[in-house]
């Protein structure tokens, strides 16, 4: 789909068969940020496919229809260009790779119309009057990876630190329960040495309840910097979300802010295996 077509012909001037090439670059560089961010695994040559039908889309500049049949047709092509690319399983699969593309199509494109105005206008007052060079083609060619790439890395880095976010009902006993924000942390590997149960923590203001009326349990630790022994309430259970509920576990009581965002629970990945 040729996303881009109109910021070309805003700021250049450019040949059929160049546009068109530089169109199929850019559909590239957006089907591959999809299929990297969604972890889709597709075909280099379905994806090379659904970028060349997208770039046929710059034919639609020499056929005379208005707004609202453009934005058909448009939508059409990317819709061909995300089956063509990942194929069709659901309507929910699709659509999910559908709004990545325009994601990754607006960001793209915003930035470079950024850019372009950036350092082609200036302003005196509220009055903006073009003033310097244009952003060519050769400018545009280089930025575009590099901005794809800062989009996806980052994208990727969200969505790994994201997926190990968990929501938590722990119950204490077995009618008091707390919700908590839980994080998988594949360093907490404590367990209680006699029993083997795996420790989960949770910072001491969260668990609004009197943990001295509870069993409690001390578990030695060891880490990098410091060793001694933690003291760890026998709760009821654990309903972790997408998991299910667990028992046999310790909750170990900690004094410090867990330093995650939005995270009171630290999680155990042998309470997750078990």
């Amino acid at each position: 789909m040729s996303f881009f077509y109109n910021i070309i012909g805003d700021i250049m001037t450019l040949y059929l068969d160049l546009i068109f090439f530089i169109n199929f670059g850019f559909d590239l560089l957006l089907l591959l940020s999809v299929s990297i961010l969604l972890r889709r695994n597709a075909k280099i040559w379905k994806i090379i496919s659904g970028a060349f039908i997208g770039s046929m889309s710059i034919f639609i500049l020499f056929i005379k229809i208005n707004s609202v049949e453009l934005f058909i047709i448009k939508f059409i092509i990317s819709v061909l260009m995300i089956i063509i690319s990942f194929g069709y399983k659901d309507i929910r699969y699709t659509l999910k790779n559908l709004l990545y593309l325009y994601i990754s199509s607006i960001l793209l494109g915003g930035f470079l119309y950024y850019l372009n105005v950036e350092f082609s206008y200036k302003q005196e007052g509220l009055i903006f009057y073009h003033h310097g060079l244009s952003i060519n083609y050769i400018l545009l060619v280089i930025l575009s990876p590099i901005i794809i790439y800062t989009y996806v890395r980052q994208g990727l880095k969200l969505k790994n630190h994201y997926t190990n976010y968990y929501e938590v009902e722990l119950f204490l006993t077995e009618t008091q329960k707390i919700n908590l924000t839980g994080f998988l942390d594949t360093g907490n590997k404590l367990i209680d040495p006699f029993f083997k149960r795996p420790v989960i923590l949770v910072n001491y203001n969260y668990l609004s309840y009197d943990v001295d009326n509870l069993k409690t349990i001390l578990v030695p630790y060891r880490t990098v910097n410091n060793n001694g022994l933690l003291k760890c309430i026998i709760p009821y259970k654990i309903i972790i979300k997408g998991i299910g509920a667990k028992t046999n576990f310790l909750v170990g009581i900690m004094h410090e802010e867990t330093g995650i965002d939005g995270v009171n629970c630290i999680l155990n990945q042998r309470l997750l295996e078990g």
